[in-house]
């Protein structure tokens, strides 16, 4: 039983690190180490005050998460010290959820493991959901929120109007970077991981070039540092994170699984929620958990559920939400998140897979 459970846990490893470690976690830390140095992200947080108009922040909030590649335990203090230091609940609050929820490792992972169908969707619920999220902590704490206006929300539009977030060589980058990261997905859908392998490379040669042409080597240096801090807090998780979902697919039998979350029902979505809400998953280790339910059948619906709400909460999450933000802050974002995923598996289970 015990050698069983460590193959299990062995194979996954081996087909994780062949099939999706250089053509997947290659160019995504990469592409999140050039976001972290080349987009100001001072200049992005400075339009998330509590003045700011919601039809600015909450946007920009969503938008700008996607980018911090952070779980449910490491997004905590960013989000406390954009709202501690003026920035609106609402964007406090919709960071605090897209980040982990829907950041852009986990969305280029989600779409190499479980299809980009699954990745869009996973991105479309998150923003939509995000938007909901942040209109009722806004609106439920609305008295305590006008004591905390202090900036005036024309000058900041101005101010956002006129404020560069990047260069276009940045951009360029960023862009090549994108592109690298997905074409051996999008171009080459069939036959054999070497055509990916061989898609890669040319499309990296391409951005090296282009990198070596417009940056310095300072600048590349500290691209490189930025994208390597990415590896050594995430990789190591996620090794052990597949190591044991193996184990887990190993234990799992096929009738439970499709017993209580397979198809699309209230129930199924709900429970995928509640597992989702109360785990702590590393950045990463929710798409190939995810992955290892479905084989044994739960349903798509059950499984965005799932996808939403395990980056995002998580009991640790949620005990140090209560404390930095308050419990009755708290009580609200969580409720407000349950119901919002268990909602997104209900409908989109019925009506789009």
């Amino acid at each position: 039983m015990l050698w069983q459970l460590l193959q299990g846990g062995l194979l996954a490893l081996k087909e994780y690190i062949a099939l999706h470690v250089l053509t997947c976690l290659v160019p995504a830390f990469l592409l999140a180490g050039a976001m972290v140095t080349f987009i100001s992200r001072e200049t992005i947080l400075r339009f998330l005050g509590s003045g700011t108009r919601k039809i600015i922040s909450f946007p920009l909030a969503a938008i700008s998460s996607i980018f911090l590649s952070v779980c449910s335990c490491t997004v905590i203090p960013i989000a406390a010290g954009l709202y501690f230091q003026g920035g609106g609940i609402g964007p406090a609050f919709i960071l605090l959820w897209v980040a982990p929820a829907a950041n852009i490792l986990a969305l280029v992972y989600t779409g190499a493991i479980l299809g980009m169908d699954m990745a869009g969707w996973r991105l479309i619920s998150a923003l939509l959901t995000a938007s909901i999220v942040g209109l009722v902590m806004v609106w439920t704490f609305r008295e305590e929120e006008k004591t905390r206006i202090t900036n005036n929300p024309a000058l900041m539009d101005e101010t956002l109007r006129n404020m560069k977030v990047m260069s276009r060589k940045d951009l360029g980058l960023i862009l090549l970077l994108v592109v690298t990261l997905l074409a051996p997905n999008y171009l080459v859908q069939k036959g054999p991981y070497s055509a990916k392998v061989i898609v890669f490379l040319v499309f990296s040669l391409i951005t090296a070039v282009y990198a070596l042409k417009v940056k310095t080597g300072d600048e590349i240096m500290e691209w490189l540092r930025e994208s390597w801090w990415f590896v050594k807090i995430i990789f190591p998780l996620l090794l052990v994170g597949v190591f044991i979902v193996g184990i887990i697919g190993a234990l799992l039998k096929r009738g439970w699984i499709e017993t209580w979350l397979g198809g699309a029902g209230l129930r199924s979505s709900f429970l995928a929620t509640i597992i989702g809400a109360v785990t702590y998953f590393a950045t990463l280790t929710e798409a190939p958990f995810v992955d290892t339910l479905m084989k044994l059948g739960m349903g798509k619906g059950p499984a965005l559920s799932l996808l939403l709400a395990g980056p995002g909460l998580s009991l640790p999450n949620m005990l140090a939400v209560g404390k930095i933000f308050g419990w009755k802050k708290t009580a609200v974002y969580v409720g407000t998140i349950v119901v919002l995923a268990t909602m997104v598996g209900l409908i989109l289970g019925n009506f789009v897979f």
